[in-house]
């Protein structure tokens, strides 16, 4: 209850994190939004123990947002709460009502959140008009861990402010590219003929100006470090355009 233990993979001695040391931590870094410790269950876990993790995180996140008041004029660094429950209903909207009582910056939306783009989106469908109620409209909504472009047109569509996510530099390092007509897998041997092929025909990111998909699948095949490097390029300048575009969507009122 009081804090996590993890092992440390250096040499396996203990490190404790707590609620108030997590937050010290990520104001030594410097972190523009903070976010609190909380616990993450899977989806699959027995409601019961579900309802346990989501009171567990609320008293974590109350301890955090404690422990973040104490200079939080002098850091100007803002903190968001993280909202629980699952799939569930009944612990979401639990979750929102008491969060949404204490003073932070903005909501996250986090713990598990279903298994697969359609129970995210079901998800969503309900639970995003509960950030319209009164003071809560003023605040960013902020999707935790979620990034793969149907999910991302899905949040936008129903409210999501903002989003972080891993996905499209994980995808990079396993040689998959994001392009507007769908993913390549750059290490399949149809392209290793591609010369002149640029990933995405439209894509002016420095890779695609000055690559093209041969040399791409020569340098994944060769494991060459550069190989990852420039994909991860390729994929965060289409990840970049792509919220542009919902961007001027939303102010042009396609959204």
């Amino acid at each position: 209850e009081d804090h996590v233990v993890f092992k440390s993979y250096r040499d396996g001695s203990n490190i404790i994190l707590s609620p108030e040391s997590s937050i010290q931590a990520q104001k030594d870094i410097g972190a523009d939004i903070i976010i609190p410790l909380d616990e993450l269950p899977p989806h699959h876990i027995d409601r019961d123990l579900l309802a346990e993790s989501v009171e567990r995180s609320h008293r974590w996140e109350a301890r955090s947002l404690k422990e973040h008041l104490k200079d939080s004029r002098k850091r100007q660094q803002a903190i968001f709460c993280v909202v629980h429950g699952g799939t569930d209903v009944e612990l979401r909207t639990k979750s929102i009502n008491y969060l949404t009582e204490l003073p932070w910056d903005g909501y996250a939306i986090g713990g598990s959140l279903g298994n697969g783009r359609d129970e995210l989106r079901e998800l969503l469908d309900w639970m995003m008009p509960l950030f319209n109620i009164g003071e809560r409209s003023s605040k960013c909504r902020h999707l935790l861990g979620i990034a793969d472009v149907e999910s991302v047109h899905n949040a936008v569509e129903r409210g999501v402010d903002s989003m972080d996510s891993s996905y499209p530099t994980k995808l990079a390092r396993c040689g998959t590219l994001m392009t507007k007509n769908g993913l390549i897998r750059i290490k399949q041997g149809k392209h290793s003929k591609s010369h002149g092929v640029k990933i995405d025909e439209d894509c002016e990111c420095a890779t695609c100006n000055h690559y093209d998909r041969s040399y791409l699948w020569h340098l994944f095949k060769a494991n060459e470090p550069v190989a990852l490097q420039l994909a991860t390029v390729h994929n965060i300048h289409f990840m970049n355009n792509l919220m542009s575009e919902l961007r001027q969507q939303i102010l042009s009122g396609k959204i």
